[in-house]
């Protein structure tokens, strides 16, 4: 199976399918999966690095109820964006790239909700943009408030330097442990490593203390209790004492990896009731 018949296996585990609509910028043709009511209050997913837009499968249709949901293909990240333009360098690079999926969902402010590396990414956009951000969810949030595990990085050594299927496999494994992962994502995600050019992200700085102390959005930081890539205690140590008007959530049952798949049912609660209330 090559990537593109995947990626649209996983797309079937949607509950409705999505509008497949690609936005042409600066930097390229950016893929977004679109689904729930035209007139619904916008709401971008960005995902995790190498999981695609396609990972929300569990969540979608909770959160289309009364959302017009906005799943974004990371430009220059496995997917189906192309980053056929001007090449990404910098932060206010990365910041344009989001205004422009902003401006596509016809709302001046919107929802975000980014996970891992898409957490970075939506992290550092309330930063630079916070008159654009209504309410922010992080969920397990690697390197925005605090370092990764040593361990964690010597496991995903191996991965960044030469990557393969099988490597992908034997990191994914072992962070989730033994959470189930659904399949065709696994199998996705492994052809995203092997079948596709190396990812050519721009990785955004962890923001300062006074940044994250300055942030003038509603924020929920979801973090998995037995994720392998930062200590969870820790992280939520630090987003209370930086934002204490933000809600922490602390998974049982789920791994850096994992979420957002499993527990779905649990984080789609946590989900619904903080963009709700």
């Amino acid at each position: 199976m090559n990537f593109n018949r995947a990626y649209d296996a996983v797309l079937t585990k949607w509950p409705q399918k999505p509008l497949g609509v690609d936005l042409a910028g600066r930097f390229g043709s950016t893929h977004v999966n679109v689904c729930g009511p035209e007139d619904g209050e916008p709401l971008i997913l960005l995902s995790g690095g190498g999981a695609t837009s396609t990972v929300w499968f569990d969540n979608v249709g909770a959160l289309s109820k009364s959302r017009r949901v906005f799943a974004v293909d990371t430009l220059g990240d496995a997917g189906l964006s192309i980053p056929s333009g001007d090449r990404m360098k910098s932060v206010d690079d990365l910041i344009e790239w989001m205004d422009s999926i902003v401006d596509c969902t016809g709302g001046d402010t919107v929802d975000v909700i980014g996970h891992s590396y898409g957490a970075m990414i939506a992290l550092a956009f309330a930063v630079y943009r916070p008159n654009r951000v209504g309410k922010l969810v992080l969920l397990d949030p690697n390197s925005s408030f605090s370092g990764m595990k040593a361990g964690y990085l010597l496991r995903a050594l191996p991965l960044l330097l030469k990557p393969s299927r099988a490597r992908r496999r034997r990191l994914l494994e072992w962070e989730t442990g033994e959470l189930s992962i659904d399949s065709d994502w696994l199998s996705l995600a492994e052809l995203g490593t092997s079948d596709l050019p190396r990812p050519n992200l721009v990785v955004p700085q962890r923001p300062s203390e006074q940044d994250t102390s300055a942030l003038d959005v509603e924020l929920l930081v979801v973090l998995a209790r037995d994720g392998r890539v930062h200590d969870a205690a820790t992280v939520a140590k630090v987003v209370r004492e930086r934002v204490p008007a933000a809600r922490v959530e602390v998974l049982e049952d789920a791994s850096h990896h994992s979420i957002p798949m499993v527990p779905a049912d649990e984080l789609n609660r946590v989900l619904v009731d903080f963009l709700e209330s």
